[in-house]
């Protein structure tokens, strides 16, 4: 059994004798005899009102449920005895109230701030209790009653003696001082945790640019990833700093995680069709393709979407599963690309005369490559007219200059060389008699 909070008080004299006891017969002390009297100091401390509470969270680590009990109801008994004092100098008030400055309103306010302390130091005890498996109705009836007094207390209590309790606990080293010191830890943690962020994210984007097989787009999310952890373990590190206790928030989190994945499954399927499009390269920032019927320029690829600017710069944002999950035509992922046009003669002029000046126009273009050769023949004999095809080979990027000068030049040429191209005719017999 513990040392009660009576032992823990002894008078001055019977403390001196205790040490004069202890000093003669220290030579005479066995090691487990010596192991006890250290455990029986330790308890004594336990439950003393002086102690801190950097001290006592240390001291009721090795406690067991049956001792933690008896810790929470000496606790109990302090915070009982000082509350009574507070009510009965509140209903002393009461009976007899005064005009003008009370002095026992400052005496109810240094009691409050004196239960304040005692009430934090109970309620470490008590929580230490919960977690270590005590008895159920127990810890219900010891936080029941810490609920109560402070309800109470605060319904009953004057604006004075509140206002009086709130700037004293604005005034205290462990009440309002403690809390500005840990917002102002907190602040400045964040700030130097983002500033430290941006320079890991800085460097990594310089180290990660070294590996030239890795796509542009799983460059910036592996880059944005390392920034984001990164802040998140700062974060994790500065509420621990500041005696924020994260470990619920981790038990919530892991506990709705199954509920979550339901809730989330579109956008978990999204994140996963994002890895891998981040890590097949299908394509890569700046390429231009067409998916899901939408033709345009890749700009970004977030865990959730892919950003598209079509040839209009509308800005189309399509669901990272429908870009995985349907055809994807990249038409930049070459270094060349091969120009299909069809042009359209008369049937009364020369097929090679209208062959020989395609075979000009093309050779004269300069983005037009001489490997491979381009491809020019007449196809098709249309209802209207002889139609050829030319297909010359170009670098990527020159594919639409070259498509329309072509267009334009062939068409030029024609009118040069007397080369018709013919629109759509239809012939229109008429059978009987002519009208008069």
């Amino acid at each position: 059994m513990l040392t009660p909070l009576v032992l823990a008080q002894a008078s001055p004299s019977a403390a001196q004798d205790a040490q004069e006891t202890n000093a003669a017969t220290a030579d005479e002390v066995s090691p487990a005899e010596e192991a006890t009297s250290i455990e029986d100091a330790a308890d004594g401390r336990v439950t003393s009102p002086q102690i801190s509470t950097a001290e006592l969270s240390h001291l009721l680590v090795p406690l067991t449920k049956s001792e933690l009990e008896d810790v929470s109801r000496t606790w109990f008994d302090t915070v009982r005895s000082k509350t009574r004092e507070i009510a009965e100098l509140q209903a002393e008030r009461a009976r007899n109230p005064q005009e003008g400055d009370d002095p026992r309103i400052a005496r109810i306010v240094e009691l409050v701030e004196e239960r304040a302390r005692l009430l934090e130091r109970f309620t470490l005890a008590l929580e230490s209790l919960e977690r270590k498996g005590g008895d159920e109705a127990l810890v219900a009836e010891l936080k029941a009653y810490r609920s109560s007094i402070l309800y109470e207390e605060t319904a009953l209590a004057s604006t004075r003696a509140l206002v009086g309790s709130f700037f004293v606990w604005l005034g205290r080293r462990d009440g309002g001082l403690a809390v500005l010191q840990s917002v102002l830890i907190a602040v400045l943690a964040l700030a130097g945790i983002v500033l430290a962020a941006r320079f890991v994210r800085g460097f990594a984007r310089m180290w990660i640019k070294r590996f030239t097989n890795i796509s542009k787009l799983l460059q910036g999310f592996i880059v944005g990833a390392i920034f984001w952890i990164f802040i998140l373990v700062g974060l994790v590190v500065v509420l621990s700093s500041v005696n924020v206790d994260i470990t619920p928030l981790f038990a919530v989190i892991g506990g709705a995680s199954f509920i979550l994945a339901f809730a989330f499954q579109d956008t978990l399927g999204n994140l996963a069709s994002g890895l891998m499009i981040m890590i097949n390269q299908p394509f890569d920032e700046g390429d231009f393709i067409e998916v899901g019927g939408v033709g345009g320029t890749v700009k970004n690829v977030s865990i959730v979407g892919t950003t598209i600017a079509t040839p209009d710069n509308k800005i189309i944002v399509v669901p990272n599963k429908n870009v995985w999950g349907n055809v994807i035509v990249n038409a930049t992922a070459s270094d060349t690309r091969r120009v299909d046009l069809v042009f359209s003669a008369s049937y009364d002029d020369p097929i090679q005369d209208v062959l020989d000046v395609i075979t000009q126009e093309v050779a004269n273009h300069s983005k037009v490559l001489s490997e491979p050769a381009a491809d020019i023949r007449a196809t098709d004999l249309a209802a209207s007219s002889v139609d050829f095809v030319c297909r010359p080979w170009v670098k990527a990027e020159d594919y639409w200059d070259v498509k329309t000068d072509l267009t334009r030049r062939v068409k030029e040429a024609f009118e040069r060389e007397g080369l018709s191209m013919p629109y759509p005719q239809q012939d229109v017999h008429l059978k009987g008699q002519a009208p008069a």
